[in-house]
């Protein structure tokens, strides 16, 4: 009985050492005294894979779509190009731009129908690309322009700094209200004196800097055309000068005459103020009014074509160069 309980025994651990052999766990009821000749692994652990991020492509310049409805039997998403029907609704059908000519016209015709006054303010209001090369803009600017038929019949009154007596005594006799130094300084600061534009000589313009804050936009500047050396130019400038700036980033309203004017002068009034827009905005960089109104105090708005009033370099360099 022994023998066959030893040779069990011996069998049973022969088939331990062969399970540890092939890398099966053990049975815990077995002897752990058995040696255990376990593999050893000989390669590296496989990497995860992990997905590449790929590079990011040039981002799209958006362009924005322009519909060419020359040739369509009616505007792209329009009811159709005019209505038949006196009454009808806005929206379906495409907005009217008129002639600028025209568009005095019917201002002029509304206020007879209206009894409204004929002496009232006529008014434009532009809105402008400021885009430039390389994402830059145009700086909102603000620019005096002398109309060819001036709205006020008062002019402006204007203080000429200068430290130079020869060109202070130049000032006074061409209609400046003011002219000196340093000197004028404090009196403005204390509101003792006032002007409605500020004129200055290169010379003096560093001595003015405590005039800043008071001052703000009316503070010389060489953009605005208020700094230089020839004082009666300026002068005449700023005397009758029609004033008007941007304002929300884009947009220009400013008035360019009065109801009562006639149609040749109002014209010419809007040609000076047009043309005076256009020059802060290289001509190369294409059109800069985007959508040009006018309206009376009392009237419609009515849209009008602004580039029949602006000339074409290009086109007529082209035509030289033939």
């Amino acid at each position: 009985m022994a023998t066959c309980t030893r040779t069990v025994w011996k069998v049973v651990a022969g088939c331990q050492r062969q399970l540890l052999r092939g890398g099966v766990p053990a049975y815990t009821g077995v002897s752990q005294t058995a040696p255990r000749d376990l593999p050893v692994r000989s390669f590296a652990a496989v990497k995860p894979w992990k997905k590449e991020k790929k590079e990011d492509p040039e981002k799209e310049k958006k362009v924005k779509r322009v519909i060419d409805d020359k040739d369509r039997h009616k505007p792209f998403g329009k009811t159709a190009w005019a209505p038949v029907d006196d009454v009808y609704v806005l929206r379906h059908y495409p907005r009217k731009t008129y002639d600028a000519a025209d568009a005095i016209d019917m201002l002029k015709n509304f206020q007879m129908l209206d009894f409204t006054p004929p002496t009232q303010s006529l008014y434009i209001d532009l809105r402008l690309d400021m885009k430039l090369e390389k994402k830059k803009k145009v700086d909102a600017f603000v620019s005096t322009v002398n109309l060819p038929h001036p709205l006020k019949t008062k002019m402006n009154t204007v203080l000429v700094f200068t430290e130079d007596a020869n060109q202070a005594k130049v000032a006074l006799e061409n209609g400046a209200a003011f002219a000196g130094g340093v000197e004028l300084i404090q009196p403005i600061l204390d509101d003792t004196i006032s002007a409605d534009f500020y004129v200055a000589v290169p010379d003096i313009l560093m001595k003015l800097s405590p005039l800043k804050n008071k001052l703000r936009k009316k503070f010389p500047k060489s953009k605005r055309g208020s700094v230089g050396i020839r004082i009666p130019k300026m002068l005449e400038l700023f005397k009758r000068g029609h004033e008007y700036m941007v304002e929300s980033d884009c947009y220009i309203r400013t008035q360019i005459a009065t109801l009562d004017m006639p149609k040749e002068h109002i014209l010419a009034n809007l040609q000076a103020i047009l043309t005076d827009v256009c020059s802060h905005r290289p001509a190369n960089m294409g059109p800069f009014i985007e959508r040009a109104i006018i309206a009376s105090h009392t009237s419609e708005a009515l849209w009008f074509r602004s580039e029949d009033f602006l000339p074409k370099p290009a086109e007529k360099e082209e035509g030289e160069e033939e």
